[in-house]
């Protein structure tokens, strides 16, 4: 059982977010866990406000604190009704890298795309303007992650003129201008261009994207981040951010 001193800890770290959810039911948590309520709906969250709650749900994640978040059959019968995320998230299909877990969140909390090496294609943007224009999530998250292999079958192709079988060839095209871009950068090829890669996504949904993105942007109402995940740390490092959201 929870002690006062602990039931008065957690009430303070989750209270700004209960008032805003209005007073969502948390889930039960189980001994030494910390019941987190589902984030508030994505039309009450800022963009500061729904990366404050990736970057707390990290931490957590990091110094090994438990939540216990909404996944139960009352969740589930609630989103069976709609769905209210509060971020879409970008990032690679390696096994490793699942943003619930890594964010402590639960069901119906992100939007997310998922492919071998975070690349947008035609398919990906359609699922990232529908997070936007039709679910109104504040923030877009492009996250790549310490050796992708999907990066380092381009930088391959780039430093050995390497051949894959099959349509990987062309699913690892569009990373080749990202490596060519890290060549120059001192220090490890293939993390500099996982790095790159996400940059040059990023600054497509920023710059090049249709009045769907870039419209809420120019209005304050949605940015799009950049992110690395480390696999030994398990840290997540915001690295790309628009100057008006906190480092």
């Amino acid at each position: 059982m929870m002690s006062r001193r602990s039931i008065i800890s957690s009430a303070g770290a989750l209270g700004a977010a209960a008032v805003i959810a209005g007073g969502a039911t948390t889930a039960h948590a189980a001994p030494g866990e910390t019941p987190r309520p589902p984030a508030p709906p994505a039309s009450e969250l800022t963009p500061q406000q729904a990366l404050d709650l990736l970057k707390q749900g990290n931490a957590d994640f990091l110094n090994g604190r438990q939540t216990t978040v909404l996944t139960g059959s009352d969740r589930r019968l609630e989103l069976a009704k709609g769905q209210n995320p509060f971020a879409a998230y970008v990032t690679c299909s390696d096994s490793r890298v699942p943003p619930e877990l890594l964010f402590g969140r639960g069901l119906g909390e992100l939007f997310i795309i998922r492919n071998a090496g975070n690349t947008v294609d035609t398919v990906a943007l359609g699922s990232i303007e529908y997070a936007v224009a039709v679910l109104k999530v504040p923030l877009v998250v492009v996250m790549g992650h310490e050796s992708c292999g999907a990066v380092k079958a381009a930088t391959e192709v780039v430093t050995d003129n390497a051949v894959f079988p099959g349509m990987i060839g062309p699913m690892i095209e569009p990373i080749i201008p990202a490596v060519l871009q890290a060549r120059s950068e001192p220090g490890d090829l293939l993390e500099n261009s996982v790095r790159s890669n996400v940059r040059r996504v990023v600054k497509s949904l920023r710059e090049q994207t249709g009045p769907i993105m870039l419209n809420p942007q120019r209005e304050g109402a949605l940015r799009v981040v950049g992110a690395y995940y480390d696999l030994d740390q398990g840290m997540v490092d915001f690295f790309d951010v628009p100057d008006d959201l906190m480092a």
